[in-house]
C-alpha cells in the first residue's frame, strides 16, 4: 500500500512515516501543498494523510479541490485543530477519517486499514485468485485453508497482483505501489521478490500462478499454466 504524508513538521513526518514503513506501507512525504498536489499528480495513492495547516495554505482547500476535480482518494486530516465544528467541517469537504494531534502511529494504522476495508476503496475485503485468498484487512493469505505467511514486501506484491488478476500490470506500476520515492531500488529488486512469490506460492500448492510478461511486467491467473507467458 502506498501512502502519501502531508506534514510540515519534519520530525513527525520521519517518526510516523517510520512506524508506517514498519508495518508494510510504501510512504512519500510532502511538506506543502504544492509538494502534494505534484505527488498525487504523478502517483497513485492508496490513502493521503493529511495535515491541515501548512505553509502554503489549509489542507482543507487542497481537499476540496481533489474531490470537485472527482478523485476519490481516501484522506486522513491528521492535524492539532480537532474542535467537533471542526471535524464536522473536514468530512463534510470529503475527508474519510479526521484524526487530533497528538496520535498513536497504532491508531493510525488501524484507521487507514479499516478505510482500506471499505467496499468503496478497497476493491473487495478478501481478494481471490483459485485456492489463494488474502484478506486485505487483516493481511493473512491462506491457500485453501492453511495460512501462507509472507515477508511484508512480498504480502505488498501479491496484492497488487491478486487486485487485477488475469491483467497484465507493469513494472513501473508495481514499483509506485511498493516503493516511495526516496527508497533505494535495486534493478534486480523486483524480480528477486516475484520468484520468491512465486516459490512460495508452489511450495504451498496455489492454483493461482504469477506469469512474467517479457518488457512489460506480471499478471497473475487462478489456474496453474500450462507454461509462462515469455
Amino acid at each position: 500500500m502506498r501512502v502519501l504524508m502531508v506534514e510540515d513538521e519534519a520530525d513527525l513526518a520521519i517518526l510516523v512515516c517510520g512506524g508506517l514503513a514498519r508495518e508494510g506501507f510504501a510512504v512519500d512525504i510532502a511538506a506543502t501543498l504544492a509538494e502534494a498536489r505534484e505527488a498525487v499528480a504523478s502517483v497513485r495513492y492508496d490513502v493521503v494523510l493529511l495535515d491541515l495547516t501548512l505553509p502554503d495554505g489549509d489542507g482543507l482547500d487542497l481537499l476540496r479541490q481533489w474531490r470537485r476535480q472527482q478523485n476519490p482518494t481516501p484522506v486522513v486530516v491528521l492535524t492539532a485543530r480537532d474542535s467537533l465544528d471542526e471535524k464536522v467541517a473536514g468530512l463534510n469537504v470529503g475527508a474519510d477519517d479526521y484524526l487530533g494531534k497528538p496520535y498513536a502511529v497504532a491508531e493510525l494504522v488501524a484507521r487507514v486499514r479499516a478505510i482500506r476495508r471499505r467496499p468503496a476503496g478497497a476493491l473487495g475485503v478478501v481478494l481471490k485468485a483459485g485456492n489463494l485468498k488474502f484478506d486485505t484487512g487483516t493481511s493473512a493469505v491462506t491457500v485453501g485453508e492453511a495460512a501462507l505467511p509472507l515477508p511484508r514486501r512480498e504480502l505488498a506484491l501479491l496484492e497488487v497482483l491478486m487486485r487485477r488478476v488475469g491483467q497484465v500490470v507493469t513494472r513501473q506500476a508495481i514499483e509506485n505501489s511498493l516503493y516511495g520515492f526516496d527508497d533505494i531500488v535495486d534493478s534486480n529488486a523486483m524480480e528477486a521478490s516475484v520468484s520468491r512469490l512465486r516459490k512460495r506460492l508452489i511450495v504451498a500448492e496455489a492454483t493461482a500462478t504469477i506469469h512474467t510478461v517479457r518488457g512489460v511486467g506480471y499478471m497473475m491467473t487462478s489456474e496453474k499454466p500450462v507454461d509462462d507467458l515469455r
